[in-house]
């Protein structure tokens, strides 16, 4: 029997509880998907604890999932009966051994890209080069900042800034996620709480600053992350691990003509057309070996509790999944 994540209340870990539940057929222009491996991200422990309220209760979270199809709806379709795919979506629902997925959300995973790799990965890749390529256009000769660098999308980030050319610096919650960072791009890193910080990054940057600041920590890094901007500097902050953003006096951004952007990622893939073609080259850098991922952690779906806790405790952003 089809078993979720149902999500009845907002709170703690422990609210996430397996149950079982009952499936429709397929219409047309859907598919069931069995669910292999799902895919772990902090906007899920967001919609837990009700920072963010999209997600009607009692509902199913989750963002993500890879899975292999088990049913076509009648009519025309690309898809067949043991298929592999993989999918993300606004929606939610992926928290579930089984689910019914439109048709148009499900993109075929080369032979190459394992089920757990995409489930991972396939959304943050899509974040990065939503980040890259369309919200900023990244030029060799800038220095950026990257927050929460050995994080899931950090460490794709710095690895995809240091391919164009670019200085990369890094901003992490300790010295061996420092590390961490280097081995993922980053020129230099530095913790959170460095006294130093400041100074460093002035010496870095002979006085000027960096020219854009990727954050996706939130209120803890906020203040700092405009401080340490250039001239006409761009803030992109598209997180907030930490907690959320105090409100902000437009005149602070004035002092140095600096551009602040939150961009989210379903509206870049609310075109269809677009979300394939981001996909397709999401993919493409997973079966070329583009990027170096982390080793993959599987948890138990039933274990969902214990793979939030470790995402707030700073681990398994990129390598997380659970597995029905």
């Amino acid at each position: 029997m089809p078993k979720a994540i149902v999500l009845h209340e907002y709170g703690r870990s422990d609210v996430l509880r397996l149950q079982a539940i009952t499936l429709k057929r397929p219409k047309a222009m859907e598919i069931m998907v069995r669910q292999t491996a799902i895919g772990v991200h902090f906007h899920d422990i967001y919609v837990r604890t009700g920072l963010y309220k999209t997600l009607n209760l009692p509902g199913i979270p989750g963002l993500e999932a890879a899975g292999i199809v088990e049913a076509v709806g009648p009519g025309p379709s690309i898809f067949e009966t043991g298929d592999r795919v993989i999918y993300v979506t606004s929606e939610y629902g992926a928290y579930a051994s089984h689910r019914i997925l439109p048709q148009k959300l499900a993109v075929k995973l080369p032979e190459a890209v394992s089920d757990a790799a995409a489930a991972a990965n396939f959304s943050r890749l899509l974040t990065v080069q939503m980040l890259m390529n369309n919200v900023t256009s990244l030029k060799p000769s800038q220095t950026i900042l990257v927050t929460a660098a050995s994080g899931g999308v950090g460490r794709l980030l710095c690895q995809h800034a240091k391919a164009v050319g670019a200085r990369v610096i890094g901003t992490v919650g300790s010295a061996a996620k420092g590390d961490t960072a280097k081995s993922y791009g980053c020129d230099y890193t530095f913790t959170y709480d460095q006294s130093d910080f400041f100074n460093l990054v002035n010496d870095i940057t002979a006085g000027k600053g960096v020219d854009i600041v990727y954050d996706s920590v939130g209120a803890k890094t906020f203040d700092s992350s405009l401080s340490i901007l250039a001239p006409l500097g761009h803030l992109v902050n598209f997180g907030q691990s930490s907690g959320p953003v105090e409100p902000l006096t437009i005149s602070r951004l004035a002092e140095k003509s600096l551009t602040l952007t939150r961009p989210i990622l379903f509206h870049y893939l609310a075109d269809n057309d677009a979300y394939h073609m981001m996909a397709k080259s999401a993919l493409e850098a997973l079966e070329t070996g583009m990027f170096i991922l982390p080793d993959l952690r599987c948890v138990p779906l039933r274990d969902a509790a214990f793979a939030h806790d470790q995402m707030q405790l700073g681990e398994g952003g990129g390598s997380l999944y659970l597995s029905p």
